[in-house]
């Protein structure tokens, strides 16, 4: 067993080549233009409502339906990467983005639902083919580095879309605004045509991976935990991205615009937090501490977001929360990297079990806090029942184990087409 996690990623000493830097930006400009898409329609929640005639579960449906096809296509889709290779999910990711970008000529609720699910197609395939490239192009520390950077990424563009679609909606029709937001996809397709590519260090073998070696590896306890921390972060995170200008609008008597704002520090902080914790998991091994200490953050944040009085106590919730939802990720996302036995197949298939476990979670969350302000006449009740979950990374901080980054646990060591 290796006693150095940099030991897990090579087993030869390989070049890595400067064409790494331009696959960073291609897997960076999609994990942006992902972002800008997944939340772009949540400020934008009551124009809809009001425009199609429809209750605030059934417009919650916007948010809700493309984080369920995400999770739908989690899993599956980490299976069918490593059979496909990496260059043609890219190519599907980037695809289902671009085709998000007829938003504005939906003509009723129904097609607008539909193609905003489209989302959750580029959403899985892109999130879950970037843990395999990663390990293919960057070395060991690069890695966790890259990992840090895809999820500012992600938070900038979620940051992006919920702060200014409210105002861009002023100017231009709500719809057209979701449009804006999905350009980016046309020509972030048009560059992986052009440019990207599928071979580096450690390429998959196009073999594919067992159902058998799936179940065996979503039995490891570290993972297993991991996949419950996530999920119960995201259930508060969706629920709270999707409904908080709203809730601010129609309780706080705030503005949709300043709502909106607000909503928007969320993964405005995260951006930075996930870059903070990038640095934090290269000089810290053990990730018990950094995610007790970010599921308490997340958890009093949560609360205090929808409990305190007035914008003054609500900016600094807002901020603490935001911290305590991202700061925690790229240690998260490095972790399977490092367990010992790991192959990109493998790690694949962990990432897309990530999405499908928290999509799943991200999909119920807004559907039950609307769902319950339509049956109570208040949002919290729904928004208290979304905080609580955010509580399961405290509680993985306790009960991860020690040795989770280097022990193979149930990981079979073998068969795999790359041992």
């Amino acid at each position: 067993m290796a006693d150095d996690p940099e030991d897990i990623f090579t087993e030869t000493t390989p070049t890595y080549g400067s064409y790494r830097f331009v696959m960073a930006a291609l897997v960076l400009a999609g994990h942006l233009s992902v972002g800008l898409n997944v939340f772009a329609v949540s400020p934008l929640l009551p124009l809809a409502i009001d425009d199609y005639n429809v209750n605030r579960a059934t417009a919650g449906l916007l948010v809700a339906l493309p984080l369920l096809v995400a999770a739908a296509l989690g899993l599956p889709s980490g299976i069918l990467i490593a059979r496909i290779g990496l260059r043609r999910a890219f190519i599907i990711g980037w695809s289902a983005v671009a085709l998000v970008s007829l938003s504005g000529a939906a003509p009723n609720f129904i097609t607008l639902l539909l193609v905003r699910s489209v989302t959750g197609l580029g959403f899985a395939f892109i999130l879950t083919a970037t843990g395999p490239l990663l390990l293919q192009w960057f070395r060991p520390k690069e890695v966790t580095v890259m990992n840090a950077l895809t999820t500012a990424a992600l938070s900038l563009g979620i940051a992006l879309s919920v702060a200014t679609a409210a105002s861009l909606a002023k100017v231009m029709d709500w719809q057209t605004t979701l449009t804006m937001f999905a350009l980016p996809g046309v020509a972030g397709l048009v560059a992986w045509l052009v440019l990207g590519r599928d071979s580096g260090v450690k390429p998959m073998t196009g073999a594919g991976i067992s159902l058998r070696e799936v179940g065996m590896v979503l039995q490891n306890r570290a993972v297993v935990l991991l996949l419950a921390a996530d999920a119960g972060i995201l259930v508060q995170y969706a629920a709270f991205t999707g409904w908080l200008p709203t809730f601010y609008n129609e309780d706080r008597g705030i503005s949709l615009s300043q709502a909106g704002f607000i909503t928007g520090l969320l993964p405005l902080v995260g951006m930075f937090a996930v870059l903070a914790g990038g640095v934090v998991a290269l000089r810290v091994a053990s990730p018990r501490a950094l995610f007790a200490a970010s599921g308490l953050l997340a958890g009093l944040g949560g609360l205090g977001a929808f409990l305190l009085p007035g914008p003054a106590l609500i900016y600094p919730a807002v901020v603490v929360m935001g911290i305590g939802s991202w700061v925690y990720v790229p240690k998260l996302l490095t972790l399977p990297m490092q367990m010992v036995g790991m192959t990109p197949e493998r790690v694949a298939v962990v990432w897309g079990s990530l999405l499908t476990f928290s999509g799943f979670a991200m999909f119920v969350s807004p559907i039950l806090v609307g769902g319950l302000r339509d049956i109570s006449g208040s949002f919290i009740p729904g928004l208290a029942i979304a905080a609580a979950f955010s509580w399961a990374l405290l509680l993985a901080g306790i009960l991860l184990p020690r040795n989770a980054t280097y022990s193979p646990a149930h990981i079979p060591q073998a068969p795999s087409p790359l041992d």
